[in-house]
């Protein structure tokens, strides 16, 4: 009986010690977009021909110190419910950082620059798991204040939302909206990380959802979707791969033709076996490794978002190609080895 006893002590022990150290999502906290809008927070970007208007987090972040503040106040909330957070303003001067990198990458075979819009940019950078989104509103009573404020927790890969949380807070003479945020979502904390956890658990269980986009360069090959390798339709090879590689088998084919395949609701392991993260980009390059061991295959992985990616058969980018800056840029590049400061 004692060695019973002894036996469910230690699974009891080994219990609390793998749930004691379940993995966190990883949580960027950004402002809503209808809060930059209406502060006047945004950037136009041209897509290809297409304007859109997007927020301007640099810009928010270097004139509104209430956003810094709120932003750091939930980050402290977050931090002591144990969830580790990534920071929106350091992700962006990481950006700023490599962006010649990003204008400098083309395609050898067409010229076509990488579509990649700011946000975009922010999201492949920060690689967080759920978006924290806030907006508030200051109410006035006489000397007395309060804030109206809405959290809303995203899937950063596919923008849906996991969880959510919005009151007003009681009048306070506090002067910071900061303050005044904390004092009205500190009782509903536990319950909002709640949410959080349970989706993360979720992906956990069942892996992350993606989209992944096949398609066929027409150079001239010969080669689509239709030809055959092995005895086998490279359409059912791809699928077959995805089929492989995907958690419990969960994806959607979509739409197919002879030049394109439309993966949705792709299911992927958040982690591999190395203990490493799995994100959109990794997967569709494990796909393109696989279609050039197996048909000596050339492809070229490009993503669109966080978590959508595109694989084009038949062509390879290409760096430094028709860029005015080539020559001060390799001048840059010397000056840093040699230690000099300036040309």
């Amino acid at each position: 009986m004692k060695k019973l006893y002894a036996i469910l002590f230690i699974v009891a022990l080994v219990h609390t010690g793998v749930y004691g150290q379940a993995k966190k999502p990883t949580i960027m906290v950004v402002p809503a977009n209808v809060w930059c809008t209406h502060n006047g927070y945004t950037q136009k970007y041209n897509n290809q021909g297409i304007i859109t208007e997007l927020p301007d987090y640099k810009k928010a972040l270097d004139n509104d110190l209430n956003l810094v503040n709120v932003i750091t106040k939930i980050g402290e909330l977050m931090a002591e419910k144990d969830f580790p957070l990534k920071d929106m303003a350091s992700s962006i001067r990481s950006i700023e950082q490599s962006s010649a990198e990003h204008e400098m990458t083309t395609s050898s075979t067409s010229g076509a620059s990488l579509a990649e819009s700011p946000l975009d940019r922010l999201m492949n950078r920060a690689k967080a798991d759920i978006l924290i989104e806030v907006v508030w509103n200051i109410n006035t009573m006489g000397p007395k204040r309060s804030v109206t404020y809405t959290l809303r927790g995203l899937d950063a890969y596919t923008n849906k939302q996991v969880a959510a949380t919005q009151g007003t807070g009681e009048p306070s003479m506090a002067a910071e909206v900061a303050v005044l945020l904390e004092e009205a979502v500190v009782d509903k904390m536990d319950a909002f990380v709640s949410q959080l956890q349970k989706h993360f658990d979720d992906l956990m269980a069942n892996g992350r959802e993606v989209a992944l986009e096949v398609h066929v360069f027409d150079n001239g090959s010969g080669v689509n979707l239709e030809s055959e390798f092995g005895g086998a339709e490279l359409q059912e090879i791809i699928e077959d791969w995805v089929a492989q590689n995907t958690v419990a088998h969960r994806f959607s084919l979509t739409d197919a033709t002879e030049n394109m395949m439309l993966f949705e609701q792709v299911r992927i392991p958040l982690y591999r076996e190395n203990g490493m993260a799995r994100d959109t980009r990794s997967f569709a390059n494990d796909l393109r490794k696989y279609l050039n061991q197996k048909a000596n295959l050339t492809c070229k992985v490009m993503t669109k978002g966080l978590g959508k990616a595109e694989l084009v058969i038949g062509e390879k980018e290409k760096r430094y190609e028709n860029k005015e800056y080539d020559i001060y840029r390799l001048v840059c590049m010397l000056c840093h080895v040699c230690g000099s400061t300036g040309l």
